[in-house]
This record gives C-alpha cells, sequence and structure tokens, in this order.
C-alpha cells in the first residue's frame, strides 16, 4: 500500500519537486520572446522603424496637403475677382486642369515656396468646386 501511494502524487506537488536543467531554461525563455515578438507584430501593432517613418512621412505629406489647401482656398476666396474666378474654375469640368487652374492662378503657392503645392491645388480646387 505504501508503493501505492507515492506513486500517485499531487500535481502541486510533482510541481514543486521539478527541477529544469539549465538548457530547458534557456530554451524557454528563447520560445518565450520568439511567441511574444510574434504576437507583437501579429496582433499587437508593433512595427518596425522604417515602418513607422513611412507612416510619419505619408501622414506629414498628407497634412501638409491638407494644410495648403485650406491656405490656397482662403486665398482664392481673397482675391478681389474671386466670384468671376469660381465660375471660371466650375465650368472646368477634368480635374487635372481643375489643379492646372489653381496653380496658374497662384493660390497654390505656399509663402517661401517658388512652385505650387500639387495636393494644395488639388484640394483646393476640390474645395472650390463643392
Amino acid at each position: 500500500m505504501a508503493m501505492q501511494s507515492s506513486s500517485k502524487t499531487s500535481l502541486a506537488q510533482r510541481w514543486e519537486d521539478y527541477k529544469p536543467s539549465k538548457s530547458a531554461l534557456v530554451w524557454a525563455c528563447a520560445a518565450t520572446a520568439v511567441a511574444t515578438m510574434i504576437v507583437g507584430f501579429t496582433w499587437g501593432g508593433w512595427v518596425t522603424g522604417g515602418t513607422s517613418r513611412m507612416a510619419a512621412t505619408a501622414a506629414g505629406d498628407v497634412a501638409r496637403g491638407d494644410l495648403a489647401s485650406v491656405v490656397c482656398a482662403e486665398r482664392f476666396k481673397a482675391a478681389p475677382d474671386s466670384a468671376a474666378r469660381l465660375v471660371e474654375l466650375n465650368a472646368i469640368t477634368d480635374t487635372y486642369k481643375r489643379r492646372q487652374f489653381v496653380e496658374a492662378g497662384g493660390w497654390a503657392t505656399m509663402p517661401g515656396q517658388t512652385s505650387p503645392d500639387r495636393r494644395g491645388a488639388e484640394g483646393c480646387a476640390v474645395a472650390l468646386a463643392t
């Protein structure tokens, strides 16, 4: 009977008696680190530095274009002949030609720049045409 009771140890007792080797601990730590990275990059929203720089650059370009389109629209509306120019702009149906019209008028050239902002001109033409 004593033999039978010693072979039936509880899970807690077996856990307490377990002494892993150093190599088992190293491999367990490595597997945990790899699993953490897989979960982080797959579902956790982690990105590499290159991806984050590209996203930040794209967001900056979009924001700069949005700001330029607002400035352009305000400059267009402040012009003395804005009502006549707006009629001309609305008569143009091609979006490319609308952007060219805004660029040629000088409204999309931001202060301190020598050439018009393409995204700003596109956004300006869309904002003014609506």
